[in-house]
């Protein structure tokens, strides 16, 4: 029985080790950044209002959001930007959402930079759980200088399915 417990214990240690080395080599960078301070994603200045000087990027990724959030941000204001394809968006999409399709970064980029304040917070969102355009999209966007992006990961499908309004586009 002894024997059986360590077996068990060795393979439990392996298991973990083998997920560890996993999680790193996919989330490596993302650790390195958390642990030296470059995932700042607050934007927060000192009380006071002496400025912050620092190469640090304030936001390096989107922030992922979660259904709740996502309606108290766009009561205060937050803009919805749906990545899916211009046909999807057209089937149903949030309420004021824009459509920024991924696939047409270059074509809707320069709109988008003239029509959306750069300080204007920014909910993305594509076709849910496993759909990584929104993400992908406000990688860009904050590359382009946009300071808050935020990524629904629920998207469309959890909206649509928590009975939420959802508006379409006429034929």
């Amino acid at each position: 029985m002894k024997a059986d417990s360590r077996a068990v214990l060795i393979e439990s240690v392996v298991i973990l080790a083998i997920g560890v080395v996993l999680g790193l080599s996919f989330n490596g960078k993302m650790v390195l950044d958390a642990f030296s301070g470059r995932l700042n994603s607050t934007g927060a200045q000192p009380s006071g209002g002496e400025a912050v000087h620092s190469t640090v990027d304030v936001q390096a990724f989107p922030l992922p959001i979660m259904l709740e959030e996502v309606r108290e941000l766009l009561a205060a204001g937050a803009l919805a930007v749906d990545a899916r394809a211009a046909e999807v968006y057209a089937e149903g999409h949030l309420p004021t959402a824009l459509s920024f399709p991924l696939g047409e970064y270059g074509q809707v980029l320069p709109d988008f930079l003239q029509q959306v304040p750069k300080d204007r917070t920014l909910i993305l969102y594509c076709s849910g759980f496993g759909c990584p355009d929104s993400f992908d999209l406000g990688e860009r966007l904050l590359a382009e200088g946009y300071l808050d992006a935020r990524v629904y990961e629920g998207g469309f499908p959890e909206w649509r399915d928590a009975g939420l309004p959802v508006e379409k586009e006429a034929p």
